[in-house]
C-alpha cells in the first residue's frame, strides 16, 4: 500500500525514499551532511524542514550550533564560512537555507556541496519549483547529498491523499465526505492537512468520517457544496441547483465564484470525454477520466454523476456549457463586466447551462 505522502520522494545514490522513509532516517539520527529539499509542493518541504528545526538539536545545542538564513539575504561566501565551522559542544551544527529559490548566488555553493563538512547538517530548502539537476551544481547536490523532490498533487490525487492521510491517523472516511473536502479545499495540502488535523483531534481512533461530521467540524455544508452543484447540473435538477446557488450567494467567502467555475468546468470537461467513452465499463471509464479508484465498487460511485450527465446532455450541449463557463470565468475577472455582482453572474451562468 502506498503511503499518504507518496507524491514526494528522495533520490540518493543507492535508492529512492519516500517522505516517510526520510523522516524515519532522521528519527534514527542517521544524518547526512547535505540535504536538498525542492519541488512544487511546499507541504512536504515544510514538514521536513520543521523536523530538522525541532528535533535534530537539543535546546542547549541550538544556542551555538543552529543557523537559519533566508535566500534573499543569503550570501554564498558567508554561508560557506558558517558551514565550514566545527560545532561547539555538540556532534553537529545545523544550517538551514530557507527560500533558496530567492538566493542570487545559490550556484556559488557548488564547491562546498562537492565536499560538504561531515559535522555540519546543511539543509537547502528550494520551494515552489524544481532545481535543475542536470547542471554542474545539480550534479554536485545529487552526488554528495540527499535530494528530496516534492511533486505537485493534482486534483484527481487529492481524494486518495486525504484518505491515506486520515488512515495514518487511524481514521476512515466515506467517499462522498472525501469528495466534499477535496472539492472545497482544493490542492493546497497545507490547508487540507490543517483541517484534517483539527478534525482528528475531536474523533476517536477507528471513526468513519461522514458528510455530517465534515459539516459539523469543517464547516462545509453536506447539502450545499460544489460537489452537490455538479450533481444538480448533471441531472438537470433545476430546483436543487437554485437552492445551492442561493446558499453560495449567502456565503460568498466560503464559495468564491472563481472556485465554483473552475470545479464545474472540470466536471463538464470530464463529462465531454465520458460522452465518447460511454461504452466502457465503470472501472475503465474511471481510469480514462483519471479518477482515483481502487476497485469496481469505487469506480461505479465515481462515474455515476458523469453517466447521469451524458444522458441529459448531448456533446453539443456540453460544448455550449463549457463555452458558457469560459465566458463567465472572464466576466468574473472583470472582462466586459463593469458592475454585475458575483451572485448575479452565478445565477446567470447556472440558468444558461440548465436551459
Amino acid at each position: 500500500m502506498r503511503t499518504c505522502l507518496q507524491q514526494a520522494s528522495v533520490n540518493t545514490r543507492t535508492r529512492i525514499m519516500t517522505y516517510e522513509d526520510l523522516l524515519k532516517d532522521l528519527k534514527q539520527k542517521q544524518y547526512k551532511p547535505l540535504y536538498v529539499l525542492h519541488g512544487e509542493e511546499p507541504f512536504f518541504l515544510d514538514k521536513i524542514t520543521d523536523y530538522f528545526e525541532e528535533h535534530v538539536l537539543s535546546e542547549s545545542e541550538k544556542a551555538f550550533n543552529y543557523t537559519v538564513v533566508y535566500g534573499k539575504e543569503a550570501d554564498a561566501k558567508s554561508l560557506i564560512d558558517a558551514a565550514s565551522r566545527y560545532p561547539m559542544m555538540a556532534s553537529h551544527q545545523l544550517i538551514i537555507l530557507k527560500e533558496a529559490q530567492e538566493m542570487k548566488t545559490l550556484k556559488d555553493l557548488q564547491l562546498y556541496c562537492e565536499k560538504p563538512v561531515p559535522t555540519t547538517i546543511f539543509v537547502i530548502c528550494h520551494k515552489h519549483k524544481k532545481l535543475d539537476m542536470r547542471t554542474k551544481f545539480g550534479k554536485a547536490l545529487k552526488a554528495n547529498g540527499v535530494v528530496f523532490q516534492s511533486n505537485r498533487v493534482y486534483d484527481n490525487q487529492v481524494g486518495g491523499w486525504i484518505e491515506n492521510y486520515l488512515r495514518s491517523k487511524k481514521l476512515q472516511i466515506e467517499h462522498n465526505a472525501t469528495d466534499m473536502i477535496a472539492e472545497y479545499l482544493g490542492t493546497n495540502l497545507s490547508k487540507v492537512a490543517n483541517e484534517l488535523d483539527k478534525l482528528s483531534i475531536n474523533l476517536a481512533e477507528g471513526t468513519k468520517i461522514t458528510p455530517q461530521i465534515v459539516q459539523d467540524n469543517i464547516g462545509i455544508s453536506k447539502d450545499y457544496n460544489v460537489f452537490e452543484l455538479q450533481e444538480a447540473l448533471g441531472s438537470k435538477n433545476v430546483l436543487k441547483a437554485n437552492r445551492i446557488i442561493q446558499y453560495f450567494i449567502s456565503n460568498p467567502k466560503k464559495n468564491p465564484l472563481v472556485v465554483v467555475i473552475s470545479t464545474v468546468f472540470s466536471f463538464f470537461s470530464k463529462t465531454y470525454i465520458a460522452h465518447s467513452l460511454r461504452s466502457l465499463n465503470d472501472y475503465e471509464l474511471a481510469k480514462k477520466l483519471k479518477l482515483p479508484v481502487k476497485n469496481e465498487y469505487a469506480a461505479k460511485y465515481k462515474v455515476q454523476k458523469y453517466r447521469t450527465a451524458i444522458r441529459n446532455y448531448s456533446q453539443a450541449q456540453i460544448e455550449k456549457a463549457i463555452g458558457i463557463l469560459k465566458d463567465y470565468d472572464l466576466r468574473s475577472k472583470g472582462v466586459e463586466n463593469v458592475n454585475t455582482s458575483e451572485g448575479e453572474l452565478l445565477k446567470e451562468m447556472v440558468y444558461k447551462i440548465l436551459h
